[in-house]
């Protein structure tokens, strides 16, 4: 039950916190199951990420229910799924009337446009760390080389992410294994090292 209260807390406090929708929350549920919680690796987190963007659908509720049910099962996934949407739905309800009526007022503007900065620096924040775990897989020219390419692809020639991401994902199961060198030629390299 401890586990499940924790599941609960991170993912309403997610849901309270991510103004603005999906891309806004993925540095908070980072936060919460990588640097909080320590319920998956950065790279584990890359990975749920990745997959979850081929996904249709919003990715906050993707990773909620994923990182519910590796922490606790299937009641965990609807618990992490009702606390990321739960906030939502009663700002929705009690809200939308409010600002409705009050719209034009410049505390509600000044509100909504006070919270982009926040945004954009936990977006530049997250980009930054998913460039270094790149650029130490892969090294700086294939990290640029991709990015540019991905760049390309998603917003001049408006591909959906999900299609590159599924694409990079087929070319990666696809692609040959690395041999590594015989047992003789291995033990003779290493008898060599030895001298």
């Amino acid at each position: 039950m401890k586990r499940q209260g924790q599941l609960f807390m991170a993912f309403l406090r997610i849901g309270l916190l991510g103004f603005g929708g999906g891309p806004s929350m993925i540095p908070l549920v980072r936060a919460e199951a990588v640097t909080r919680y320590a319920w998956m690796t950065d790279d584990e987190f890359g990975d749920v990420l990745a997959i979850g963007n081929t996904l249709p659908g919003p990715i906050a509720t993707k990773m909620a229910g994923y990182i519910g049910y590796r922490v606790g099962g299937v009641f965990g996934c609807i618990n992490a799924v009702v606390a990321v949407v739960l906030p939502c739905v009663l700002a929705m309800i009690a809200l939308l009337g409010l600002f409705t009526r009050y719209r034009d007022q410049r505390w509600i503007q000044g509100m909504s446009e006070g919270v982009i900065p926040v945004v954009m620096v936990m977006m530049a924040q997250l980009t930054w760390d998913f460039f270094a775990k790149s650029r130490a897989a892969l090294g700086w020219l294939a990290t640029l080389i991709m990015g540019g390419i991905a760049g390309g692809l998603i917003y001049w020639l408006d591909v959906h992410p999900g299609l590159v991401i599924g694409a990079i994902l087929v070319a990666a199961l696809l692609r040959p294994s690395r041999k590594k060198g015989t047992g003789a030629a291995s033990s003779a390299t290493v008898e060599e090292r030895k001298r």
